[in-house]
């Protein structure tokens, strides 16, 4: 799908109602609830509690249409009482696999919030009850439908600056506070797991590489009121071409700045660089010379691309087949800071 197709996908329309169920209340469900007013074709029927965050309970229940919704203390009893066509899934990282996998062997439609599991075993399973029962998965990774992301796509894939060969990405956020479920390793998993993820799909899906082998370190510096929760973490993937990336994810920034977060992207390619940094702009760098992309492409929508491709038939810009990468990399990439070794990417597992 082109990015300009990709700006379009939210003007599209369901064929037929569709009944959506919420797990959970935490990280980034502002993405699905910002949009339903988009597609009257969706009631959101049902909501299941799941040990959310008390300020994330509450700010979600501002919203009126989860105010109207049937709620439920947990999602096993939603799903025994409810004829949902697809679930949301928003609870806290550490159950996030097992509410998938007990959706998914009801057949519903589900998108989740990231990371899909916090171990391998996990997202194998996940894996099997997708791909088991065929049903449409999605991730909720808004930052693929961003405009200069998508711009930087466009340039590398028109050939512009070369075959990419070294990625330099960065994710720096203020600590603000934090939920307590982030402060433990059990019910958080780590920061890689958590804000890398967003970022080893971009660096994948604006340069067109995969990864073939991580090395990582991580650690907590200072702040002893995070727990477990790392705050500073660098990993180092070997690219399929034989090329180099660099990630570095941190809790540092500090709280006076005004922006909360610092996101970067850098891909080098054979014949040109193509870079950019949230308090500038798209930056190419190729034998025409260097020049500031004015010109984006329009913002997607990842409930809009997940909804019309599970019900309307549409395209997804997000299908399963790269979300189950983005998750395994970053599952290895996790693996690699447990260790202290260099972890390869596992490859496709077998659905029984």
């Amino acid at each position: 799908m082109s990015t300009a197709a990709l700006g379009r996908a939210q003007a599209l329309r369901l064929p037929r109602k569709v009944t959506l169920g919420i797990v959970g209340y935490d990280g980034h469900l502002s993405e699905i609830l910002d949009h339903l007013a988009d597609f009257p074709e969706i009631e959101l029927a049902a909501v299941a509690d799941a040990n959310s965050d008390p300020q994330a309970t509450r700010a979600t229940f501002r919203n009126p249409a989860v105010a109207r919704a049937r709620r439920y203390r947990d999602y096993p009893e939603m799903l025994r009482h409810e004829r949902l066509d697809c679930a949301a899934i928003c609870n806290q990282n550490g159950s996030r696999a097992a509410a998938i996998v007990a959706c998914a062997e009801r057949k519903l439609a589900v998108i989740a919030e990231k990371p899909m599991a916090i171990s391998r075993r996990e997202f194998e399973a996940v894996v099997a009850a997708v791909e088991g029962n065929r049903v449409h998965a999605g991730m909720l990774l808004p930052m693929r439908f961003d405009p200069p992301y998508l711009a930087m796509k466009e340039i590398v894939d028109s050939g512009e600056i070369g075959d990419v060969a070294q990625i330099d990405a960065q994710k720096s956020y203020q600590l603000d506070n934090r939920p307590d479920w982030q402060k433990h390793a059990k019910t958080y998993g780590s920061t890689i797991l958590w804000i890398g993820v967003h970022m080893i799909d971009l660096m994948a899906f604006t340069s067109g590489r995969g990864f073939t082998e991580a090395a990582s370190f991580q650690g907590h510096v200072a702040f002893p009121e995070l727990g477990d929760m790392q705050n500073a973490t660098a990993t180092i993937f070997r690219l399929d071409n034989g090329g180099t990336a660099t990630l570095r994810l941190d809790y540092l920034r500090p709280p006076a700045i005004q922006r909360h977060g610092d996101d970067r992207l850098r891909l080098a390619g054979t014949r040109g660089v193509v870079e950019y940094r949230e308090d500038s702009s798209v930056t190419v760098l190729s034998p025409r010379g260097q020049r500031k992309v004015t010109s984006l492409p329009p913002r997607g929508s990842v409930f809009a691309d997940f909804v019309q491709s599970a019900f309307a038939g549409a395209r997804s810009a997000l299908p399963w087949s790269d979300i189950r990468r983005a998750n395994e990399w970053t599952i290895a990439a996790q693996e690699a800071a447990d260790t202290g070794m260099p972890a390869r990417a596992f490859p496709p597992q077998p659905v029984h």
